[in-house]
């Protein structure tokens, strides 16, 4: 194995640089299996075909660099220019679609929406009437979260009853309170 992986990648590359390709291809073929899924690999094996004219196998390599990184557009890029200096037309590239993260999620949620049927409803465009707004509920509803503030804006609604209930609540919450809160009571008792 490679002790110092990046070393030898660097070798490599600056033999494909200096137009010693089959030197490139040399030392990387003995690696092919331990490398099967490297991306620098595979984009270096590429670019020493692609210099001895070996486009079709070039192609091959890109298209590998390709599916390992979908994103990098170096490989992409090279695979477009291998198609490009390509004139033989025996031997004709047919590129991968490009793949894109969110493009691909877009196109999803496109034929999801296109499925979609909203709920019918029964409703019109009437606005809710003033009588139908200002009715109040029941003296008997339970009111969930009773407070202070819920009991003053009763009072001030004139609703006596639901106030006193809620202050009746709040004597039992918050013992300490209990005298103001059976004031508050007293005076509603009396305007009823």
């Amino acid at each position: 194995m490679i002790s110092e992986p990046y070393l030898f990648f660097a070798e490599v590359s600056l033999d494909i640089s200096k137009g010693r390709f089959q030197s490139g291809i040399d030392k990387l073929d003995p690696f092919s299996e331990w490398f099967a899924d490297s991306y620098l690999f595979h984009i270096l094996y590429a670019r020493a075909l692609k210099g001895l004219r070996h486009n079709t196998l070039a192609g091959e390599y890109f298209r590998k660099c390709c599916a390992i990184a979908p994103a990098n557009q170096v490989a992409w890029q090279e695979l477009i220019e291998l198609q490009a200096l390509s004139g033989n037309e025996d031997e004709v590239l047919e590129l991968p679609p490009v793949f894109d993260a969110v493009t691909d999620e877009l196109e999803k949620l496109t034929a999801a929406l296109m499925k979609f049927e909203p709920a019918i409803t029964t409703e019109n465009s009437d606005p809710t009437s003033i009588l139908e707004q200002k009715q109040p509920f029941s003296d008997d509803v339970t009111i969930a979260v009773p407070t202070e503030t819920l009991a003053s804006l009763f009072t001030a609604q004139g609703a006596y009853k639901k106030a006193i209930k809620i202050y009746t609540h709040l004597v039992k919450l918050k013992p300490q309170n209990a005298q103001l809160y059976q004031k508050e009571i007293d005076s509603l008792l009396e305007k009823l």
